[in-house]
């Protein structure tokens, strides 16, 4: 189940290093966050990696001590190392934080506005 690369490439991905968690069942990787966008995200695989790509999985980005973006995601895609998700679902409170850090990241109101048209779009 991946997605046609044309789609996964209309949003800008930002990179970003942030403590980050991905978790399933009673598994917790801690990962690293090599970049996000509005649809989702790609991080380095963790080892040893036990994950159900036919499960979803959540991931904790922890902005600061009290501030997280929570996302369910589903994997995507596993190369190079690397594991791509498409976010499933986000609370109203963490994709606020996730707008105003992609719109802090690209600079440019306009662009935001663009990738936040392309969202819904999907």
């Amino acid at each position: 189940m991946s997605e046609h690369p044309a789609n996964r490439r209309r949003f800008k991905r930002i990179a970003f290093d942030a403590r980050t968690e991905l978790k399933q069942g009673e598994y917790i990787w801690p990962v690293k966050l090599i970049d996000l966008s509005l649809k989702g995200l790609l991080i380095e695989r963790p080892e040893p990696w036990l994950g159900d790509k036919e499960q979803d999985f959540l991931v904790d980005i922890h902005l600061s001590e009290d501030v997280d973006i929570e996302m369910d995601v589903h994997l995507a895609h596993e190369e190079n190392g690397h594991l791509g998700f498409i976010c499933r679902h986000i609370s109203l409170e963490s994709i606020q934080r996730l707008r105003r850090l992609i719109e802090f990241n690209l600079g440019d109101p306009q662009e935001l506005e663009r990738e936040l048209g392309a969202l819904i779009e999907i």
